[in-house]
């Protein structure tokens, strides 16, 4: 096993607690594609993210700069009511504290960029992160790997095995695997996991049990 180097997190229900009602998130983000014709009413939406729909109807052409704008609305508006009194998961603060400076820290949601640096800046754990990758820095969203292909870009001098990676969601293992970055479940329902392709390196249920495994 490669020495790890660097561990990229997560943000929702990894480092913080998150209000965001994705459930409502992705059903009104569908009935916004589907009345613009850019989705099916019959799509199965239960194998769905609020982001692998929008790439679905990103490929369908139709996607308009003024669609596009009206689009996010909806996401950028459940993420700022989500993150209103939002407080940090148990233990987050120590962990952050003990791995400063042992290792490269990054994070990488698919919130928008000022929406998480604003709440990683309001809970005091920002100057942690030596990166932070929103979703106006990827090419395309989780469970795409081009946030985690950002970061190996700008930290070359670390291999992807020298990296892992935490997260509660499918989306969060699977741009991290595609990416050749060991992941490691965070609370995580495993079995969805397995379902959608995703196998954790290992999963936890204290963000402070990471040390154990980073040595």
């Amino acid at each position: 096993m490669n020495e790890i180097k660097g561990i990229i997190f997560d943000m929702d229900n990894t480092l913080l607690k998150s209000k965001i009602d994705f459930a409502a998130m992705k059903l009104e983000t569908f009935h916004f594609l589907v009345s613009r014709g850019l989705l099916s009413r019959q799509l199965d939406i239960s194998k769905h993210t609020t982001s692998t729909l929008i790439e679905e109807a990103t490929k369908t052409g139709g996607m308009t700069e003024e669609r596009v704008a009206e689009m996010w609305e909806i996401p950028r508006r459940f993420e700022m009511e989500g993150m209103k009194g939002a407080e940090l998961e148990d233990g987050v603060a120590e962990t952050l504290e003990e791995l400063k400076g042992k290792y490269r820290m990054a994070v990488v949601t698919n919130n928008s960029n000022i929406a998480a640096e604003a709440a990683l800046r309001d809970h005091d754990i920002l100057h942690f992160f030596d990166i932070v990758v929103g979703r106006e820095t990827m090419s395309s969203l989780k469970p795409s790997p081009a946030g985690f292909h950002y970061i190996l870009d700008r930290c070359s001098d670390i291999s992807a095995g020298e990296w892992i990676s935490v997260g509660d969601s499918w989306i969060d293992g699977k741009a991290s695997m595609t990416a050749g970055i060991r992941f490691i479940s965070y609370q995580g329902d495993i079995a969805k996991m397995n379902r959608m392709g995703v196998h954790p390196y290992t999963s936890i249920v204290d963000i402070r049990e990471l040390r154990d495994f980073v040595g």
